[in-house]
């Protein structure tokens, strides 16, 4: 089991101290696995969430012993506390246990090999590694980014066609991220193609379930991708510069990572590239299915940081968002016992009406808006200022260039993947202004 490439966000709150350990919850008739690879569910898993949650807002699967959580103020618990971690390693029934790694070896080798970095780490592991690129994530410091990220989407903008419908997720949602990071690691342009797929192979490693093929084409592109990300550093060596490049070989020179988590690190945050991907196909789709909303924006775009978090809360690219139990914990009434891997599941987290006025409504204008896109505590999503960003500058171009945005057909979700919620087709058509 690996993170849906999210982490989550610090927060000050104070965290309520254990209390005295609760029967395990009430167990529903709920087919977990069923339900969370169902097409139909992944097309629209909200109403389905939405029963679930109203049941209890933590769940037990007694037939695999992990923990479903679908209440925002559960979920802010567990995603705050040291008693849970992000290193699976904890999961005594997971990846890591002698069981399987005597009978799936396969799966045993690839997790190992990809476990060394900030993404998969519990304290302090977690915060000398993240610690390198921190800074250089923080909303102020990206902005020495911004005129790269709009010379980007402008070159992409004017490419797209006029009057004529087209897959905006091919030519635009889609490659507008990866070259984003291939900048940011000062990559060339030729290895566009190469990286994309590697990308799209690893990301297999946060769904439930993943078939023998995709478990080989993960292990190959994570020795590639590593390869490439070796040769890469060492041609730059002589010559880093200060950006993210330099980051990573400075870590690695004076030792606070170590060779494997310095490569890791790397290819996690190039391919960190799919938070951005979704949220440019899920946000503009909501705004084209909320016209409302969309004329809003466009008459007045000082909106356009609330109508972001809008989107993040309402069609977020994070569906699931798992921890391991460190030691017991009591979340809620419940009490996730150490070594239990427990489940965020963010489309119920983002629409509980516990925290949520009018969850079901699409409102570029909520505030406040404390959503779980990129979840809670200290571990969060590292780009999500880069995420916001690129959206902005994304969003503000199409709108500029084109009076008219449109939906062509029919946009299709994934349907096979349970851990990621985006769209592999976003058919429109657009009227130049």
């Amino acid at each position: 089991m690996s993170d849906a490439q999210m982490e989550n966000a610090p927060s000050t709150e104070t965290v309520a101290p254990p209390r005295e350990a609760a029967a395990v919850p009430p167990t529903f008739d709920i087919d977990w696995w069923t339900t969370l690879m169902d097409p139909e569910f992944l097309k629209n898993p909200y109403p389905e969430l939405k029963r679930i949650r109203e049941l209890a807002p933590v769940h037990f699967d007694p037939g695999s012993g992990i923990y479903f959580v679908l209440g925002h103020k559960e979920f802010g618990l567990m995603a705050k506390t040291a008693s849970m971690g992000r290193d699976t390693t904890y999961w005594a029934n997971g990846w890591s246990s002698e069981e399987n790694k005597a009978n799936d070896p396969e799966t045993y080798e690839l997790f190992v090999d990809f476990q060394p970095q900030m993404i998969n780490a519990n304290p302090p592991d977690h915060r000398r590694m993240r610690g390198v690129f921190d800074k250089a994530f923080r909303p102020r410091d990206m902005m020495r980014y911004l005129p790269m990220i709009e010379d980007e989407c402008r070159k992409l903008v004017e490419t797209l066609p006029v009057g004529t419908p087209f897959n905006y997720m091919d030519a635009f949602g889609n490659p507008l991220p990866n070259r984003i990071s291939l900048k940011l690691f000062d990559i060339p342009e030729e290895m566009e193609a190469p990286i994309g797929k590697w990308i799209t192979d690893l990301s297999w490693l946060g769904n439930i379930v993943m078939t023998p093929e995709q478990k080989r084409n993960a292990k190959q592109s994570n020795l590639e991708f590593k390869q490439f990300v070796k040769e890469h550093l060492e041609r730059l060596r002589a010559n880093p510069g200060d950006g993210f490049i330099g980051m990573a070989l400075a870590a690695a020179q004076d030792g606070t990572m170590d060779e494997e988590e310095t490569l890791n690190n790397v290819v996690m945050l190039i391919a960190g590239s799919k938070t951005s991907l979704t949220l440019l196909g899920n946000g503009l789709l909501t705004l084209l299915k909320h016209p409302d909303q969309f004329e809003k924006l466009r008459a007045d775009r000082s909106l356009m940081p609330r109508a972001i978090e809008e989107m993040l809360r309402f069609e977020s690219g994070s569906a699931i968002i798992p921890r391991a139990g460190v030691e017991d914990f009591q979340c809620g009434d419940v009490t996730i016992p150490a070594g239990s891997l427990a489940i965020g599941l963010v489309g119920a987290i983002n629409r509980d009406p516990a925290r949520f006025d009018d969850p079901d409504t699409f409102d570029i204008t909520r505030k406040p808006n404390h959503h779980s896109a990129f979840g809670g505590g200290p571990h969060i999503c590292i780009g999500k200022a880069l995420a916001r960003m690129t959206t902005e500058v994304a969003f503000n171009a199409l709108m500029d260039r084109f009076s008219g945005i449109e939906l062509a057909g029919e946009a299709e979700w994934w349907t096979d993947r349970s851990d990621q919620r985006g769209l592999s087709t976003l058919p429109l058509k657009l009227t130049p202004a």
